[in-house]
């Protein structure tokens, strides 16, 4: 510190605050009249100093510039007090063991970590930074997270204005969330409002932006200072009795469509492949109606033969027609005060049509048999995976029927564009699957969900289940492998693949053709080579997993990621 024509050294604490000024108070006495009584704080933390200026008269002045907020000091810096001068003298700060990465950069690194996770059958982890305000350069953070834990094969990247991702490979999902927490712990003194969240894979899916988002999501649920971890629960929906998983961006905003009309009476049509979801869509919609203490009924009309189709919408009286034993309401009546879910409308014929139509203007419907007209007070939503411009353009559907039921369209995007909800539906379902049958919960490999990830499913959200609930019944481990799916999932053909050569008819043959080799993954047999090798060794050296690992060459902490996917902790001694 330079004072007139004195000067004087002031040791800086480790860790704390020093204030500067003329009071009484200060830690820091000078007597200079253009210095305020309380003048600058200096604040160390984490080896980094920072000045503040406490409202002095005469302002503060790094390198000239004014201070604003807290401003940090490197060495050398000169900072004026009014007339008072001070020079910071510090050892010269290491530089960034982590180069802070674009967006492109860090998503080229986590797709080639992939590969790696599917090829080695390892994990790895996204951590997701939600800093909120922050009081230093973003490089002075990440030197802060590197002094905080990270290891050199971490790798941290900028999404944008206060947000970091970090790439945590080799960690088990419980490592990798304390890494987490404790990267949130080092940076709260910067960034008081920072939270984190964390998705790894294979777990929550085998896709770099899918990965990516579902870490920054999780993030922002998380409460001020702490980690929150992505999952399907993370996701649900409770939509009364039923509960849909909504991940993916496309689904999140249809559902807020949803909400937004459920309050009003409007009709809705609903365009979706087969298995989309369209009917959980209809229920929200009646969920968050003023209808929702009303019925909620569904029909497909698609299976509704043509000859009952009326009586079915409508209702009819005893002795309508041949088989009409009793009086019967139709979905109409039944659905008063409600709503009527017709599913695949544009399979209705085109005299039904008319009929439907009447009873949405009129409000009013007649059974079959009998000529008093009912009213009913019923929301209509209907579904369809066919274009019905396009149907009443072929004229199979009537015009003036689409418009009123049209007034409102929602479209509903296939499975195979939602990649986000791939892995947490596979994983709700094969869990439902699991505990349906009264078994432990299954971990799905990286193979496995790499494959179902890829997969194009033509039948949308009711064929994965399908698949999950095969795979539960398949699985003869802990872990779900792609030998337990379904051959179409392993053999699926590219859809820009050249159309094979039409075989030719084959000869006769004099003798029987050997039976065709069947062939297992090469990755699924190595894993099963390793677990039994790691099984024997554990066996040799009475379950000390160092001693085990030495014996197989398998670095310690490889074995310890392994031992706990192989479900290796169920070993016990044999019996001497």
């Amino acid at each position: 510190m330079f004072e007139g024509d004195s000067s004087s050294l002031r040791p800086l604490p480790r860790h704390g605050d020093l204030v500067i000024g003329r009071g009484s108070t200060a830690d820091l006495r000078v007597q200079d009249a253009s210095v305020s009584r309380h003048h600058a704080r200096v604040s160390v933390t984490e080896g980094v100093a920072r000045i503040i200026d406490l409202e002095s008269h005469n302002g503060v002045r790094v390198n000239g510039v004014r201070v604003e907020g807290a401003q940090p000091l490197r060495n050398g810096d000169v900072v004026m007090l009014g007339d008072v001068t001070l020079v910071l003298n510090c050892e010269a700060r290491p530089r960034a063991t982590h180069p802070l990465l674009d967006v492109n950069a860090f998503h080229s690194r986590l797709a080639d970590e992939l590969e790696r996770v599917v090829r080695y059958e390892r994990t790895v982890g996204v951590v997701a930074l939600e800093l909120g305000p922050f009081t230093a350069p973003l490089a002075d953070l990440v030197l802060a997270a590197s002094h905080g834990g990270l290891r050199r094969m971490d790798v941290v990247g900028q999404q944008g204005p206060g947000q970091l991702v970090i790439l945590l490979p080799e960690l088990t999902r419980d490592e990798a969330e304390d890494s987490a927490r404790q990267l949130v712990e080092t940076l709260r003194p910067f960034a008081p409002e920072a939270r984190a969240g964390l998705a790894t894979a294979p777990r929550d899916g085998m896709d770099a932006d899918a990965l990516i988002s579902a870490a920054r999501t999780a993030a922002l649920s998380a409460p001020t200072g702490s980690v929150s971890l992505s999952g399907p629960n993370l996701y649900r929906l409770e939509l009364g009795e039923r509960t849909v998983i909504v991940a993916d961006a496309a689904m999140v905003r249809i559902y807020e469509q949803l909400r937004r009309l459920a309050s009003s009476s409007l009709a809705v049509l609903i365009h979706g492949e087969t298995g989309t979801g369209k009917e959980n869509a209809a229920w929200a919609v009646h969920h968050w109606s003023r209808r929702a203490q009303g019925p909620f009924l569904a029909v497909n009309c698609a299976t509704l033969v043509e000859a009952l189709a009326e009586s079915t919408l409508f209702g009819h009286e005893r002795g309508a027609f041949s088989g009409a034993a009793s009086t019967q309401a139709g979905l109409f009546e039944k659905a008063h005060g409600g709503t009527l879910f017709l599913d695949e409308v544009a399979e209705l014929s085109l005299a039904v049509q008319a009929k439907l139509l009447r009873a949405l203007d009129q409000k009013r419907i007649t059974r079959l048999g009998d000529s008093r007209e009912r009213p009913v007070d019923v929301r209509i939503v209907a579904a369809t995976h066919r274009l019905l411009a396009n149907e009443v353009k072929a004229g199979r559907f009537r015009e003036d029927l689409f418009f009123r039921l049209s007034t409102a369209v929602v479209l509903l995007p296939p499975l195979r564009n939602r990649p986000r909800e791939i892995p947490l539906l596979a994983r709700a379902f094969l869990e439902e699957a699991c505990a349906r049958d009264g078994r432990p919960p299954l971990d799905i490999s990286a193979a496995a969900m790499e494959l179902l990830c890829a997969f194009h499913w033509e039948g949308n959200v009711r064929q994965l289940k399908g698949v999950m609930d095969r795979a539960a019944a398949m699985a003869d481990g802990p872990v779900l492998e792609p030998s337990h799916l379904p051959d179409s999932l392993q053999w699926q053909e590219s859809d820009d693949a050249e159309p094979s050569a039409p075989r030719k008819e084959a000869e006769p043959e004099t003798r029987a053709s050997p039976a065709p080799r069947t062939f297992r993954p090469i990755a699924e047999e190595l894993r099963e080579l390793e677990r039994q090798r790691m099984q024997e060794a554990l066996e040799a050296t009475g379950g000390v997993q160092k001693h085990a690992a030495r014996l197989i060459g398998m670095p310690l902490r490889t074995f310890a990621l392994k031992y706990k996917q192989y479900s290796l902790s169920r070993w016990s001694r044999p019996a001497s």
